[in-house]
């Protein structure tokens, strides 16, 4: 690809790269803010709605379940539409059940809802798309870290922000169950100007959009072998623990703070909105290192960094999990944020190397993994029979047990030693 970056400059927004760059990540920004909207103003709609522990559970696992295959089908539409046009047309469909959720009055309508938001999740894949399309070899896992760990503060924005817009409402006159439906419009109309925005300053790569380059169907055909490479499934597991959780955690912290430690809601969103807040430079930390890391040692030095902090990340959770003070919990929960958020920038600072032909497939797939993964954990926080505390524990030794599978998983293909050596940065180095 031509004119790709080779530097990053975060301040700039100064050619169509850096304008992709800065509206990409807002975009995901806020499909995050919408996303986990709820989540903060589930106090007052477990108690309106009169829901069990169970069916909190199952509306969290609806809001990651539709997410995981609209990742899939998001990551071939930015292989063939390209990511404006797949960008602009999720943002269109999906900020309408953000509009609509108000109308939920019962569980089944609820979960229903929570369902189709959770398509929005499916923009992280553009993301990591059109920045892999906008920056070199050298430059990719930082730039993707970037992005990503930007957007997904709107994981942490939602937490804090959501409480205040519902008090705001309800000092205006309206009752709970009035604000928090009101509340929900917001995301919806920040997506529309994100929309406005994405078609009118961005491309899809540093040429042109796909239709004025000539890009067609029959270049972007996807070649199906590459569900065979054991790398990518490595990958969808390390993702399914760190993003997995992450977005596990979004959607119960509050709850979890409120339960166990007797905060308000508005309290229990703060502390909860310091952990997506971490999102701001860990989640960039995770793509530097593994940028810097490669240039040293390869595809081998990126695959033992994402290890080591899987690691980390599993050993915090567990100590998290066994906190007996809000105190404790709160530094813990900074602890295991910090290489979760690392692990996820780690992650993708692999992705683009393992198959640089299918890159939104390969994106896809992995970005599905860390919504499988949250689907998963959901089971755990809705069963009766487990606490949040033994749920938080048995995810902290799952994520023990895959930081070992990536330890022993060799990257280096002739894939990825192909785009090594046309990297300076990363030539020589291989092992």
């Amino acid at each position: 690809m031509k004119n790709q970056l080779t530097k990053l400059n975060i301040f700039s927004v100064k050619g169509v790269q850096m304008r992709t760059f800065h509206i990409t990540w807002l975009m995901f920004f806020v499909c995050f803010f919408g996303w986990f909207g709820l989540a903060p103003l589930m106090p007052t709609i477990r108690a309106e709605l009169h829901l069990t522990k169970g069916q909190v559970g199952n509306t969290i696992i609806a809001s990651v379940a539709a997410t995981i295959i609209a990742r899939l089908i998001i990551g071939k539409l930015c292989d063939v539409w390209g990511p404006r046009k797949t960008a602009i047309r999720l943002l269109l469909v999906g900020c309408l059940p953000l509009f609509f959720v108000g109308l939920a009055h019962d569980y089944t309508t609820f979960i229903l809802f929570r369902l189709a938001i959770g398509v929005i999740g499916a923009s992280f894949v553009i993301t990591q798309f059109h920045t892999s399309m906008m920056f070199a070899p050298n430059i990719k896992g930082t730039a993707n870290a970037v992005t990503g760990g930007w957007g997904n503060l709107g994981g942490g924005v939602t937490n804090m922000v959501m409480p205040l817009i519902f008090a705001a409402i309800v000092g205006f006159g309206y009752t709970k169950a009035e604000a928090w439906r009101f509340a929900m419009i917001v995301p919806g109309v920040m997506m529309l100007v994100i929309a406005f925005l994405y078609a009118k300053y961005t491309k899809d790569t540093p040429e042109g959009n796909y239709d004025e380059i000539g890009y067609t169907k029959a270049q972007t055909k996807t070649d199906w072998s590459i569900l065979a490479d054991w790398r990518i499934w490595a990958l969808t597991m390390a993702y399914a623990m760190c993003f997995g959780m992450e977005i596990t955690f979004d959607n119960v912290a509050s709850l979890h703070f409120v339960d166990n430690f007797h905060l308000t809601q508005s309290m229990a969103g703060f502390w909860a909105g310091v952990f997506g807040f971490m999102n701001l430079f860990a989640r960039a930390l995770g793509g530097i290192l593994s940028d810097r890391v490669g240039g040293k040692f390869g595809m081998r030095g990126k695959g033992l960094l994402l290890a080591g902090v899987l690691l980390l990340e599993g050993v915090g959770l567990i100590l998290f999990a066994q906190a007996g003070s809000l105190l404790v919990a709160i530094i813990t929960m900074l602890s295991f944020a910090l290489f979760l958020k690392m692990s996820n920038g780690a992650t993708y600072g692999i992705v683009p190397f393992v198959n640089t032909k299918n890159v939104g497939m390969v994106s896809g797939i992995v970005g599905a993994g860390g919504n499988l993964g949250g689907m998963m954990f959901g089971f755990l926080f809705k069963s009766s029979t487990i606490t949040y505390v033994e749920a938080f524990t048995y995810i902290g030794y799952t994520v023990i047990i895959v930081a070992a599978i990536v330890l022993i998983t060799r990257f280096t293909k002739k894939e990825a030693l192909s785009v090594s050596m046309n990297e300076p940065e990363l030539a020589g180095s291989v092992v």
